[in-house]
């Protein structure tokens, strides 16, 4: 068997988060529920892991704002990665509605596919060239079948690059003590 992954790199003109039509197909099915930030259908992270991974996306939630989630799914159903993403993304309200400032990490082993999924809010920090450069960054350890090490290494690059722009609303304590 081929282990080389395959990876989605259909980044065009990255869809917001909350903004769209859910596609039909993804429609019919029940959304799965949002566990947490991390949602490992796929079983690939273990709990020790998961727990740190857990607690640098509630870091990045709380220092930016942003919300990052890390979805893993044992295969996609014969849907696109694309519209899966979007569709999990518009479905759980991924992000603050005043900013549009979600992004997904999505995953599904069985069909070799990976999408960063942005919203609107973060589409000019987190472009789609950047997008792609993180997941060639990761590709390595999906090939060999390291999953947790490429998931770990995307949250560090998304959430890396989310903190690098100080221009754009942070936590909304800042928010309001500026107000007062």
């Amino acid at each position: 068997m081929n282990r080389t992954i395959l990876i989605a790199l259909a980044l065009a003109s990255a869809a917001g988060c909350d903004s769209g039509p859910v596609p039909a197909k993804a429609s019919e099915q029940s959304l799965p529920a949002l566990t947490g930030r991390v949602v490992d259908q796929a079983d690939l992270i273990d709990p020790a892991r998961e727990a740190a991974l857990v607690t640098k996306l509630a870091a990045l939630e709380s220092d930016t704002s942003d919300q990052l989630v890390v979805v893993t799914l044992p295969e996609l159903k014969g849907e696109t990665i694309e519209a899966t993403a979007l569709w999990l993304g518009n479905g759980w309200s991924i992000g603050r509605e005043d900013v549009d400032n979600g992004v997904l990490l999505v995953v599904a082993p069985k069909d070799r596919k990976v999408r960063i999924e942005v919203g609107k809010g973060l589409e000019g920090l987190l472009t789609d060239a950047r997008a792609a450069q993180i997941i060639q960054r990761i590709t390595p350890h999906f090939e060999a079948e390291r999953f947790e090490d490429g998931i770990a290494l995307g949250v560090d690059a998304i959430s890396e690059r989310l903190r690098s722009d100080r221009r754009r609303p942070q936590r909304l304590e800042h928010k309001e003590k500026i107000a007062a």
